[in-house]
């Protein structure tokens, strides 16, 4: 993750089965499916504030406020993604430090137990936590969605929320992303892996109006 980034150009990429760098400009021709939903079918994420304080996030407010800024990524795929999240991390070295934050969001059913955190400690020697509500985003850190929630970024902390829909189909990811986008602007970063459907696809177009980067696993090597 270490390629130099354009404000609001994607970043196109080789395909390769088993790398990060096989993801190509995210659009809804790049996903699996074309975009179905509207924007206004989206719950909206909570709107930033420079001065608003998060509850629960860790650290003192001087401590917070003089940290310097470092890249967040979103990464989202569908609960068949494993593999695709294990090629991305495998292929990240383990010796350097990115000097950026990954924030993970997997399609689950709400009775399902996420094995990611496991899987993704297997291949980084990165801390890596399940997010609760509150957890303060760190650099070289991954943090992994749990189960049964929607999930924001909201002045640089994670907050879980209860799902708008609790019934039929949810776009966590593109929940995620926009709050990204708002929260962080150009140096929001999401990359979008196998399986996803339509989801994800207006949290890029966010991103990238915010200046950030957009990528996105090429359809020849998603599953």
């Amino acid at each position: 993750m270490t390629k130099t980034r354009t404000r609001g150009d994607a970043t196109n990429i080789p395909a390769s089965p088993v790398a990060p760098q096989e993801i190509a400009e995210a659009s809804p021709a790049t996903t699996d499916a074309k975009a179905s939903a509207e924007p206004s079918s989206l719950p909206a994420p909570p709107s930033p504030s420079a001065t608003t304080e998060v509850p629960n996030a860790t650290g003192p407010p001087t401590e917070r406020s003089a940290a310097k800024p470092f890249p967040i990524v979103g990464i989202g795929a569908s609960a068949g993604g494993l593999a695709a999240f294990e090629a991305f991390f495998s292929a990240i070295p383990r010796d350097i430090e990115t000097g950026m934050a990954f924030v993970l969001v997997q399609h689950l059913a709400p009775d399902h137990k996420s094995i990611l955190t496991e899987l993704v400690k297997r291949y980084t020697r990165m801390q890596v936590r399940e997010v609760e509500d509150g957890m303060r985003v760190e650099p070289d850190c991954a943090y992994i969605i749990p189960p049964s929630h929607d999930m924001a970024l909201f002045n640089g902390a994670l907050r879980l929320l209860e799902p708008a829909a609790p019934r039929g189909p949810r776009l966590p990811i593109d929940f995620f992303f926009r709050s990204l986008a708002q929260d962080q602007h150009e140096r929001a970063i999401c990359v979008v892996l196998s399986g996803t459907g339509s989801d994800g696809t207006l949290g890029a177009r966010a991103i990238k109006g915010e200046g950030g980067l957009v990528m996105a696993q090429t359809p020849e090597t998603a599953a």
